[in-house]
């Protein structure tokens, strides 16, 4: 009798462990839509922000789970993609808020910018920090930040245009024209890049054999080799084809497109009411939908897989920019919503500022905890400007 009980501790204790944030994640937006219906904003929002962080942490462990088949540099590129497409859907239906509130156009915006800081300071600066402090120095492969903080950097420099014509009194809609112009350019960059990081130049995103990361990852597989084949049997998405989990990824989205709905129209009301500024809002937004990244590369980072978390950071932000800029022009022209591209200084200033600061601590190939919390620091004093600006 005992033993019987002892197993189903056992097993209950890997379901808890395995599955619970399917199971928050899915509660939390059904009590979210509760509140929604009985008029309580800010428990709704608030369920609604517990159920899209949770849900985003399973679209980012199946993403994962499709990365370690994929290797690198696709695993990254999986992972970041995944997080960029829930960022995606909840700016859109933040922007469709735009019908009787005009002003949430700024918040859109915020997101934008503010998902970049996130990545490149938030995720990248922690799990730099973190990582320093365990292994004191961490090696990665230095190609990857020079071509990635080139990328932003030219990506970051084309969204300036429009907000400098804005400043010379064009009319609105040549700055419109502009956007527009500028969100095609910054697809037809996409492309290219998408080319250059999986085709031509992939080895410009892997690991450099210099790294004592291959050693350790050796030593970690050889001496964890049964329990990693008993949590794999146990884990029922490790057994999923590549199809299935693509398929999962897509179910998971879907709830959370519904949870983001209440998110956004009760959030907006909320942000309304309390005269939340438009760069807390977006700062807010993009923390939701990087969390679950975040997640992943501190544990990467734990783990000495500091490429990882670079590729997983520098990546991110780059399909932020030249992805999400373009996906979200064409779904407001096509839902005949004005989104031009004039972000305020504030915004394109800290966006510049972030791409230099993450060249500067990664441009040698190593980085440590110092350069961890330099990236944490800006980040404060963005969010102090932010909540005043």
């Amino acid at each position: 009798m005992e033993s019987s009980s002892s197993e189903g501790d056992s097993r209950l204790k890997y379901l808890v462990d395995d599955y619970w944030d399917i199971f928050v994640g899915v509660v939390s937006i059904a009590i979210s839509f509760y509140f929604h219906y009985n008029g309580l904003e800010v428990l709704a929002t608030l369920f609604a922000a517990i159920g899209i962080g949770a849900l985003s942490l399973s679209v980012s462990e199946i993403a994962e789970i499709l990365s370690e088949r994929f290797q690198e540099p696709y695993g990254s590129f999986i992972l970041t993609l995944s997080a960029v497409v829930v960022e995606i859907i909840l700016l859109y239906i933040v922007l469709l808020q735009a019908y009787s509130d005009p002003d949430v156009v700024k918040t859109v915006k915020g997101g934008i910018v503010s998902a970049v800081i996130v990545d490149m300071n938030v995720l990248l600066g922690l799990a730099v920090f973190l990582g320093g402090l365990k292994f004191t120095e961490q090696k990665h492969n230095k190609e990857t930040s020079s071509a990635y903080t080139t990328i932003l950097l030219v990506a970051g420099i084309a969204l300036l245009v429009p907000g400098l014509l804005n400043h010379v009194s064009h009319s609105v809609t040549t700055i419109e024209n502009a956007s527009k112009a500028i969100a095609m350019l910054l697809f037809v960059f996409y492309m290219f890049i998408l080319v250059f990081q999986t085709r031509t130049h992939s080895h410009f995103f892997k690991q450099t054999a210099k790294s004592r990361i291959f050693r350790l990852k050796r030593k970690m597989a050889k001496e964890n080799k049964e329990n990693v084949e008993d949590q794999e049997d146990d884990y029922i998405f490790e057994k999923f084809s590549n199809l299935a989990l693509i398929g999962s990824i897509f179910i998971f989205i879907a709830i959370i497109a519904l949870g983001a709905e209440v998110f956004a129209t009760e959030g907006v009301k909320l942000a309304k009411e309390y005269g939340v500024s438009s760069g807390i809002a977006g700062l807010i937004i993009a923390i939701v939908s990087v969390s679950p990244e975040i997640a992943t590369a501190i544990k990467a980072a734990k783990n000495d897989e500091i490429q990882r978390v670079v590729n997983i950071a520098m990546g991110a932000s780059t399909v932020s920019i030249l992805l999400t800029v373009p996906v979200l022009v064409l779904l407001a022209y096509l839902s005949d919503i004005r989104l031009t591209l004039d972000f305020n200084p504030l915004e394109i200033g800290a966006l510049i500022l972030t791409i230099i600061l993450a060249w500067k601590t990664t441009d040698e190939g190593h980085t440590n905890y110092f350069e961890g919390i330099s990236h944490l620091m800006f980040f404060f004093a963005f969010t102090i400007i932010a909540i005043y600006y």
